[in-house]
């Protein structure tokens, strides 16, 4: 059977129409770009902040109008108890555990906040652990904590010295050119600022993270 050329012409639109379709639906589906911010409010201008990022970049960051602002305090590491939701930044030691980098223990109201054992940005080869605290134990290099979470568990070492941070609920008035302020989860607008929902302040602290 012969095939006309409007026949395969019909044919060969289609499939290009399939397969437009298809990327454009796999396009649709990937989840937009996240990012991370570190740095010092350099100015602000009313929810459109500048901030200086540690690498020494510039970065215009506009906050959402619903956007959450948190303090970043101190906590001790006595405090810490069976029971607490914590993260911890840590470098994977020789015998499977953790080196705490930094410890952020997390409100209530936070908890099952990104759960689990991930790579982290922090330093290179980085991880953080997001989880329940099991066990509390005095040891001879530091507190050693056992974490546990939906997928497993984690022996985390936390030597002295080690910050230790909690949040608390912030103010937009202590966005102010001099603030140390992380920003996570941020997204690209099409003009190149970044959007974000929630922002973290040092109070009396650079926040460790």
């Amino acid at each position: 059977m012969r095939v006309s050329h409007k026949t395969i012409g019909r044919m060969t639109g289609a499939v290009g129409l399939a397969l437009l379709l298809a990327v454009t639906a796999a396009s649709a589906q990937q989840p937009p770009q996240r990012f991370r911010v570190r740095g010092t409010v350099e100015a602000v201008d009313g929810s459109l902040l500048t901030v200086k990022a540690r690498d020494g970049s510039t970065v215009k960051v506009k906050l959402a109008d619903n956007a959450s602002v948190r303090g970043v305090v101190k906590f001790p590491l006595a405090d810490i108890k069976v029971g607490n939701y914590i993260g911890v930044a840590g470098m994977p030691q020789p015998d499977g555990s953790q080196k705490a980098l930094e410890v952020h223990v997390f409100p209530e109201a936070m908890r099952g906040t990104g759960e689990g054992h991930t790579p982290y940005d922090l330093q290179p080869n980085s991880t953080m652990t997001n989880a329940g605290v099991e066990t509390v134990v005095a040891g001879a290099n530091g507190e050693e904590l056992t974490l546990k979470y939906k997928d497993g568990e984690k022996k985390i070492i936390v030597p002295p010295g080690t910050p230790v941070v909690t949040y608390v609920p912030g103010d937009r008035a202590e966005l102010k050119p001099g603030a140390k302020v992380v920003i996570f989860n941020a997204t690209k607008a099409e003009d190149g600022t970044l959007l974000a929902g929630t922002i973290n302040i040092g109070r009396d602290i650079d926040p460790p993270m």
